[in-house]
């Protein structure tokens, strides 16, 4: 499950750029490129969509839970994704 607030630790820990609009815009960048790119809801409680946060942030549900526990962080999240080839 995936709050409002774990959202945000995602966003600080791994330092994704943001943008308010009628959603919470976060992206992440690495050497001037957008690598990945998410939204958060504006709505209370856990956010809808939950899945499609995971997946548009290439990370799997172990890796998500790794950021909002601090055991992972964003040279982690550098290396996920040179695994992936997105880097």
């Amino acid at each position: 499950m995936i709050r409002r607030r774990d959202f945000d630790t995602i966003v600080q820990k791994l330092g994704l750029v943001t943008r308010q609009g009628d959603h919470l815009f976060a992206w992440f960048e690495h050497e001037g490129r957008v690598i990945t790119r998410t939204r958060r809801s504006e709505q209370r409680g856990d956010l809808p969509m939950q899945h499609s946060i995971r997946q548009q942030l290439k990370l799997t549900e172990d890796q998500v839970r790794g950021i909002i526990g601090c055991s992972l962080g964003r040279s982690d999240y550098v290396e996920i994704l040179r695994g992936r080839n997105l880097l």
